[in-house]
């Protein structure tokens, strides 16, 4: 999976057009919007018609975001409590919500277990697991309040298996698909979907900020095969929202075709 951002202490808000306070167009909150997945998500759902919160650390790219787009947008770390409830209550005052697409995280480091940076493996928890726990608690109730709703939470083919030097990372994916099935299973009855999406190997800037800004070994791991893009898995994300309200995608995955598993691609030339 593919996504990744850098933190800015302040929260601040920014416009454009937008649907403030009435029912017209869906309306979406897309975490770790500045980058990869969560940008091209944005660009998918506001050309379909979505009004979009674009939220994330980096104010300068969701401002240039949003003015591309026409989406809004806001300053959130999600890993910060009182910024998460900022959130809400902007979101509350300003038309409600119809889906969350809780997609910021990342990983950071490819170590053996026996060698492993504790504060990576905390990084990761707290913005892979608990950073998706406070976005989803916090905005499930405006979910109820409009009637219905969508949690989407973007988890990884690391959620689905191990592979050595990932258990920072494959941990803090397969807690996260947890949180996502026990939620779906907590919410049965209600109106309410609960979708994961797994992708494989996504180039943006994901291995960049795993391998700590090493161009290099970010590039190795795309090298002799076509891996997938942001805006494969942006166009996954906004089939699974717009399925009509009966049906349920309870887990897509989606990999590259060279990416048969976690440990094995076909890669030419390589």
């Amino acid at each position: 999976m593919d996504e990744g951002t850098t933190s800015v202490d302040a929260t601040t808000e920014g416009t454009t057009s937008g649907a403030s306070g009435r029912r017209g167009p869906r309306r979406a909150v897309v975490t770790g919007a500045s980058s990869g997945i969560g940008e091209a998500t944005v660009r998918r759902l506001r050309a379909e018609g979505w009004d979009v919160l674009a939220t994330a650390r980096r104010a300068g790219r969701l401002k240039a975001l949003a003015d591309e787009t026409g989406a809004t947008w806001l300053e959130v770390d999600v890993t910060n409590d009182h910024q998460v409830a900022a959130l809400a209550a902007h979101v509350r005052a300003n038309g409600g919500l119809d889906a969350l697409v809780n997609n910021a995280g990342g990983a950071l480091g490819l170590d053996p277990v026996e060698r492993s940076d504790v504060d990576g493996w905390r990084w990761m928890y707290e913005t892979n697991v608990l950073g998706t726990l406070r976005v989803t608690k916090a905005l499930l109730p405006l979910l109820r309040e409009r009637g219905g709703g969508d949690v989407l939470v973007l988890t990884s083919t690391a959620a689905h298996g191990a592979y050595e030097g990932g258990a920072g990372y494959t941990g803090a994916k397969h807690a996260e698909r947890m949180l996502a099935t026990t939620l779906r299973w907590e919410l049965a009855g209600e109106p309410i979907r609960v979708i994961e999406i797994a992708p494989g190997a996504v180039e943006t800037d994901f291995s960049l900020v795993r391998f700590a800004g090493d161009e290099a070994r970010a590039a190795a791991v795309y090298a002799g095969y076509q891996p997938l893009v942001a805006d494969d898995v942006a166009d996954a994300i906004a089939w699974t929202l717009t399925r009509p309200p009966h049906v349920n995608v309870d887990l897509l995955v989606v990999r590259p075709v060279a990416q048969v598993s976690n440990t094995k691609t076909a890669r030419r030339g390589v």
